[in-house]
């Protein structure tokens, strides 16, 4: 959202006198919404970054008083950088600071209950339910992508005739290439992976090709690493094939990619949670399971047997 003129901001002082009438519990004209869900609209959809994020939770936690902050006492307050505040405004569709303060003063100032002693933790909580009900949005639209599973299908069975399979997971990724890639070990023979970038992930790449190798299947994230689209690049030069999982149907790492499954990330809180990647890694592992069922139960009770004798697991 751009920067909103045309509503009339009170001087320093009038607004302290307003803030301090919410505050005290006297009359003022309702509004149609709370300013924390106001504010929840104005910062979606920016990609912002995690330091960012953290302006973002500071202001919709506080906005009573952050309305009223100069630069730099919300900069103190949230331990950022002055410019870091400039920046984040920039980000959220407004010319400056200034801007930005102005439409937190007038939502700050509208009619409505947030002085108490509860309010903080009341806008604390919201701000987390917030969160799940974005990342229930994104499952929502997964459920939707499965209507039709027959690409995860077709995917999973690629995957599980690649012998070696690469996964490829960079920085904030690796959680999710190391999950993928702890599970195919029970049902593949030869899984391969990659959480370091550079010559380093060249090397594995280039070994896998060698060694027989046909797919790739890569972790894309927000915030992209620039290392993780070279070694994309160096895969599909190799000789690879490149599955991608992300978050963004377009851009530079799906244009180098053979199939890519695009579904949303949860980006409500100070860093991303991957709710709807998870689901989807689990549908394109249970699809690799479907395309051998002989293999995919030998090395499941050879497992078990081993997991057995070795006790790595609790008794139930």
């Amino acid at each position: 959202m751009g920067d909103k003129g045309g509503t009339p901001v009170p001087s320093p002082q009038q607004a302290r006198a307003q803030a301090s009438a919410i505050t005290s519990g006297k009359t003022v004209p309702e509004a149609e919404a709370a300013p924390t869900s106001q504010l929840r609209e104005v910062f979606d959809g920016h990609g912002l970054s995690p330091g960012q994020r953290r302006i973002a939770q500071y202001l919709i936690e506080h906005i009573n008083e952050a309305a009223f902050l100069s630069i730099t006492d919300l900069a103190e307050r949230v331990g950022v950088s002055q410019p870091s505040v400039t920046r984040f405004a920039a980000a959220v569709g407004f010319s400056g600071y200034p801007a930005l303060r102005e439409r937190l003063q007038s939502m700050a100032l509208a009619a409505l209950p947030g002085g108490g002693p509860g309010a903080a933790e009341e806008m604390r909580s919201n701000e987390l339910q917030a969160a799940v009900d974005a990342e229930i949005a994104n499952l929502e639209n997964l459920r939707r992508d499965f209507a039709d599973p027959d690409r995860v299908i077709r995917v999973g069975r690629e995957l599980s005739r690649s012998t070696p399979l690469t996964v490829l997971g960079l920085r904030i990724s690796v959680s999710l290439a190391e999950y993928f890639a702890y599970a195919a070990r029970r049902i593949h023979p030869d899984v391969r992976l990659v959480t370091r970038g550079g010559s380093v992930a060249y090397d594995a790449l280039l070994q896998s090709r060698e060694a027989g190798g046909t797919w790739l299947l890569a972790f894309g994230m927000p915030r992209h690493a620039q290392e993780t689209l070279t070694a994309i690049r160096v895969a599909r030069g190799a000789g690879l094939r490149v599955a991608l999982v992300t978050d963004l149907a377009l851009g530079p790492l799906a244009d180098e990619a053979d199939v890519t499954f695009a579904t949303g990330t949860g980006s409500r809180l100070v860093f991303d949670s991957y709710a709807a990647p998870g689901v989807l890694s689990a549908a394109l592992l249970q699809a690799m399971t479907d395309a051998d069922p002989e293999r995919t139960q030998a090395r499941l009770e050879e497992y078990e047997q081993v997991a057995e004798q070795h006790q790595f697991f609790l008794k139930d």
